[in-house]
């Protein structure tokens, strides 16, 4: 809790980002490898029947299936750790390069991590084949061979009133973001995420017969003959696209959400700061500055206010922990003249020794009002009872908490300033100033803008790295679903083939159920994104709505469109050059 230990300053960083990394990586294999493996069990139901019919025990059964998922899953760790280890190296390298960990602070995978890694991997596969082997086992010998032929005509009441359920609670959640600020609302908008892909992966057999009644009018006109037989298939195959739908819905979720979050933030604060700097100048030294400076400007001819800023952070309980929040320490009874932070109640004008002011968000989040006493701790973790005399909205660009140097004096890592601001009012000669001040600078604000849009750009690095990796293994499983799907269907082409249907009508068919089965995915996946992105933006910048890249957007919609060509109709497109005999008598 002490400021400037790098150390614990690296620890903090690794411990929030593995945190965070972690909880999406959790969603991505509750959802994303469980319905992979659900799938690929779904595509063996005649050999489970098969053996279901020759006396083969329920129990049996699911205990040949969970081995085969522990051995599936030990050989994906087997090829999985070394790479690992191979990642956090180069990972490592990065971080210490772009100044995030010292190159003292240790990033070493033991024994315990491995055994974890590996523990966690394999007993995701197996509970994933148990969840998929419990239909197939359940049902009794006489009846397995049946099941094998149609799909069955319903999915169970419990999944659509759970999926009904997650849908009305991602609502709920949206209504608490609306209600409220800071990190509460912050909470909820992640949890209605959550919520969305969990009803999405429950509905999704309904809403893959209800998307496919809709675009039946469509596909038909579109393509023919070969429009009704792709409406055809999504209905009857409803529910064996659940998996491809959510695979698919995630994917742009995440990326739509989580990704164009970073965008958001870079802008809303470098738009905070640039708007709410007033002074036209500043003073910056890399020794940092004494006291006195501002004094010294402010009786230069010409100058109508000078400000000293002093960068630092104090710790606030939150829960039942501890947070470390940025914060400044300022100096100068005439702070209004050099930056505006957008007073929303209070006034600056109180801010002295024994008070303070904090961010809007800040203090919707741990519900402070004005007048309040308020008890943190400073940067070296001395603790102190604050009056809170006013709440701003420009805390991305300034900071959340607001104190006077006084207050800070003697518990912040350098006991000097980080700059001075200046406004003057006419022509003023700033040149003395550095005269007086060795290794200092005078630079105009509008560069510090750009400076900290460059830097921001350099710490969007990590969380773009690990927003990166999600996204991408959430469309590798994505792809992997869709294979499975794609392969699974060769008996079902040969027979189309056998019965008259050419295979330019087969692939036209499966291009209309890629543009039905993606045009859903990617309205579904863009409505939870723009969602979740409108709600987290709002509790974390106040903007009503989000900034969205149009080149995002289009990287986003094109590269889902790759991933349909690239896993289905390139893999359709190999079975339909083979001969309709080769495929007619394979095993499922």
């Amino acid at each position: 809790m002490v400021e400037g230990s790098a150390d614990l300053d690296a620890r903090d960083l690794l411990i929030q980002a593995g945190a965070g990394f972690g909880g999406y990586v959790a969603l991505l294999i509750v959802f994303v490898v469980a319905a992979t493996v659900g799938l690929s069990v779904r595509h063996r139901r005649r050999d489970l029947a098969l053996l279901r019919a020759v006396a083969t025990t329920p129990a049996q059964v699911r205990r040949m299936i969970m081995a085969e998922a522990a051995v599936v899953g030990l050989a994906g760790v087997a090829a999985g750790l070394p790479a690992g280890l191979l990642a956090t190296r180069w990972v490592r390298a990065e971080l210490v390069g772009r100044g995030f960990v010292p190159a003292t602070f240790p990033i070493a995978g033991g024994v315990l991590t491995t055994v974890a890694a590996a523990g966690v991997t394999t007993l995701a596969a197996v509970l994933s084949a148990l969840i998929a082997a419990r239909r197939v086992t359940a049902i009794r010998p006489v009846e397995a061979l049946g099941e094998v032929s149609v799909e069955p005509p319903r999915s169970g009441k419990v999944r659509l009133v759970s999926g009904l359920v997650a849908l009305a609670g991602a609502g709920s959640s949206g209504a608490v973001t609306l209600g409220t600020g800071g990190q509460a609302a912050l909470t909820a908008a992640v949890g209605m995420l959550y919520l969305f892909v969990i009803a999405v992966g429950l509905l999704a057999p309904w809403i893959n017969r209800a998307a496919a009644q809709f675009l039946a009018p469509v596909l038909r006109t579109v393509w023919g003959s070969s429009g009704y037989l792709a409406t055809a298939n999504l209905k009857a195959n409803a529910r064996g696209m659940a998996a491809v739908l959510t695979a698919l819905v995630l994917s742009i979720g995440l990326g739509g959400s989580v990704w164009f979050l970073q965008d958001n933030l870079e802008r809303q604060t470098v738009a905070q700061r640039r708007d709410g700097l007033r002074a036209s100048q500043a003073l910056v030294s890399p020794a940092g500055l004494p006291a006195g400076v501002a004094d010294d400007a402010r009786r230069i001819p010409g100058v109508r206010a000078a400000t000293s800023v002093r960068r630092t952070s104090v710790i606030v309980k939150f829960l039942d922990g501890a947070e470390t929040v940025g914060a400044q320490a300022v100096s100068g009874p005439d702070l209004d003249s050099t930056m505006d932070l957008r007073v929303r109640q209070g006034d600056l004008a109180s801010l002295s020794a024994g008070t303070m002011a904090a961010s809007s968000i800040r203090a919707s989040t741990h519900g402070w009002d004005v007048g309040d006493t308020v008890s943190l701790w400073l940067g070296d973790g001395t603790p102190v009872r604050l009056r809170l005399v006013a709440v701003y909205e420009r805390g991305l660009g300034f900071g959340d908490i607001t104190l006077t140097r006084d207050t800070v004096a003697g518990h912040t890592a350098r006991d000097v300033d980080d700059e001075v601001l200046i406004s003057t009012s006419g022509p003023a000669d700033l040149s003395a100033l550095t005269t007086r001040h060795p290794g200092s600078a005078l630079v105009a604000t509008g560069g510090q803008t750009r400076q900290l849009a460059a830097d921001l750009a350099v710490s969007a690095w990590l969380n773009r790295l690990l927003v990166g990796v999600m996204v991408g293994y959430a469309a590798l499983a994505a792809a992997n679903t869709m294979v499975i799907a794609a392969l699974a269907r060769r008996r079902e082409l040969a027979v189309l083939r056998l019965a008259g249907v050419t295979r330019a009508q087969l692939k036209r068919m499966v291009h209309a159920e890629q543009a039905g089965l993606l045009g859903v995915a990617v309205l579904l996946g863009a409505g939870i994104a723009l969602a979740t992105l409108t709600t987290v933006v709002r509790a974390v910048t106040g903007a009503s709505l989000p900034y969205v890249p149009p080149l995002g957007w289009s990287t986003v919609i094109a590269g889902t469109a790759l991933l349909g060509l690239t896993t289905t109709v390139l893999p359709i497109g190999r079975l339909l050059r083979a001969s309709p005999m080769d495929h007619i008598g394979v095993r499922e």
